[in-house]
């Protein structure tokens, strides 16, 4: 598992980060082929594609974000970024509470302060 320092130094795969992607879309582009018809394009399309995506786990102490390695076969976690508690239970409440679902996408807030710390440009 990377940390901040490793992933930062990691320029390719900073590159390949797709800051658009939420844990949804990646559910449903990479495991429920087929149920988003009303996505357009917007889906996989051989077994060769990858994301890389950014999710918070709101259990997780102390906060930080969690870069995932998404693909067909499944998803992997790796690389963690400690981040600001506040930035962190704001993508939390925005996301708003799912039970049973701890997993949420960045709000802008947070991701301008992991782009910014990372050196990424994140779109």
């Amino acid at each position: 598992m990377m940390n901040k320092q490793e992933l930062k130094e990691n320029r390719q795969l900073i590159n390949e980060i797709d800051w658009g992607m939420t844990p949804e879309k990646a559910i449903e582009m990479y495991l429920e082929w087929g149920t988003g018809w009303i996505r357009g394009n917007d889906f996989v399309s051989s077994a060769d594609q990858e994301s890389y995506y950014f999710v918070v786990y709101d259990w997780e102490d102390p906060p930080q974000v969690t870069l995932i390695h998404r693909t067909v076969e499944g998803a992997e976690d790796i690389a963690k970024v400690e981040v600001p508690a506040n930035l962190f239970i704001d993508a939390a409440r925005e996301d708003g509470y799912k039970p049973g679902v701890g997993v949420h996408p960045l709000h802008q807030p947070l991701q301008e302060w992991v782009s910014k710390a990372l050196n990424a440009v994140p779109y």
